[in-house]
């Protein structure tokens, strides 16, 4: 899910540096020597900027660049971080094989373009350009009334697999050994307080196991518009303690989140079956995955591709009709947006990449970032707009489903 507020216990780089603003057309040049040029900046993070990008040419770049540029002073780390993963894993031929020796329709990792250090003013800038995104869907789960429907939700959980920002990717199983758990109190409460893992809480390095339960807890929320612990995250110690007692008795964090009689079984036997799995356990993941297709089977819906971002009443779960009333407000404030960036060409407004207004979209073009977000081109329940996730959010989401 996107980032939040930095929490007591999360490490928070609040004395980095953070970049200067480029201007438009600076062109950059990375290790093998190829130049790109920046557009406009479309957001920031904690210490980076974010910057739509196309490779370098007597044309400025528009705002339908199918890349995006992350800047950042080079004494930061979060970028550096990313980067050995994106360097590793990421370069368009080793996505293609691996894409191609696993039979799969993609991979879920956006493919890296290249990177290098620029000097400006003085003051050395490290940069990445990786594929360039669609909408926030967070912006879409705040617009309806933080709540998706139960069929959207189970695909989505099925199907999240684009990740983003790694800026704490970690190599829990290095060389084929698995990382031993030992609880660290510098790294206590790392990731997004409301989402984060139990062990992530204590300290422990992510795990296969881990980034389940966190899946868990997204689904729970979209479905339901609430966690138990939302209300004291400025507890670290307090919602862990939370998680704990859900933990142990499933139960009791089923009658929390769904309070009436119509509580999504398929998600308690998912959390039950994330309770089982140790540390250093490599999950069956298609097991995970039948649970949740059965899920949509009791419902009568089948995993079809497409999702339905129309406004959403689960279960006995009633909207407040003031979140109605705020995600009207905020859509018509979204297409306004829009339509004055289209007049003006101002850098500081959002340019949308579609004009669509249907309420489904192709599956197959969700991305999970740490923020959720639309593929460019595709079609939502609103206007595409660029991605504004800097560097700021530190890989809310670490996510495996095989």
């Amino acid at each position: 899910m996107p980032y939040k507020k930095t929490t007591p216990g999360k490490r928070a780089p609040a004395k980095r540096k953070l970049a200067e603003v480029f201007a438009l057309g600076e062109v950059l040049a990375d290790t093998s020597r190829k130049e790109w040029k920046l557009g406009v900046p479309i957001g920031q993070g904690g210490f980076g900027r974010l910057y739509l990008a196309d490779v370098n040419s007597s044309k400025s770049v528009g705002s339908d660049a199918p890349y995006v540029a992350k800047v950042e002073p080079s004494q930061n780390g979060p970028l550096f971080t990313e980067l050995k993963f994106y360097m590793r894993a990421a370069k368009p031929d080793e996505i293609q094989k691996w894409t191609k020796s696993h039979k799969l329709k993609y991979l879920g990792v956006p493919r890296y373009w290249g990177s290098g250090l620029h000097e400006k003013n003085g003051n050395s800038y490290r940069f990445m350009i990786m594929d360039r995104f669609g909408r926030d869907l967070q912006k879409m789960y705040e617009e309806n009334a933080k709540r998706f429907s139960h069929k959207t939700v189970l695909q989505l959980g099925l199907r999240i697999v684009y990740l983003v920002d790694y800026g704490l990717a970690f190599r829990y199983c290095p060389e084929g050994v698995h990382k031993v758990y030992k609880e660290d109190p510098k790294r206590c409460h790392d990731g997004t307080i409301e989402y984060t893992s139990i062990d992530a809480h204590n300290g422990v390095a992510p795990s296969r196991r881990g980034d389940l339960e966190i899946l868990g807890y997204c689904m729970i929320h979209w479905l339901s518009g609430h966690l138990p612990w939302e209300d004291n995250l400025k507890d670290p110690n307090f919602v862990r303690d939370s998680k704990i007692r859900c933990r142990d008795d499933v139960s009791v964090l089923m009658d929390k989140c769904f309070p009436g009689k119509n509580k999504p079984d398929e998600i308690a036997k998912y959390m039950e079956k994330v309770k089982l799995l140790s540390y250093e356990e490599k999950p069956v993941y298609q097991h995970f995955r039948e649970i949740l297709l059965k899920g949509l089977k009791a419902i009568g819906q089948k995993d079809d591709g497409v999702l339905d971002f129309g406004l959403s009443e689960n279960g006995d779960l009633k909207t407040n009709p003031m979140q109605k009333k705020k995600r009207k407000a905020a859509a018509t404030a979204n297409e306004s947006t829009e339509a004055e960036m289209e007049d003006t060409g101002s850098p500081e407004k959002k340019k949308p990449t579609s004009s669509s207004k249907s309420k489904e979209c192709s599956h197959s073009h969700v991305y999970w970032c740490g923020r959720l977000t639309l593929a460019k081109g595709q079609t939502p329940t609103q206007p595409l707009t660029p991605l504004l996730s800097g560097t700021k959010g530190e890989n809310r989401m670490r996510k495996c489903m095989g």
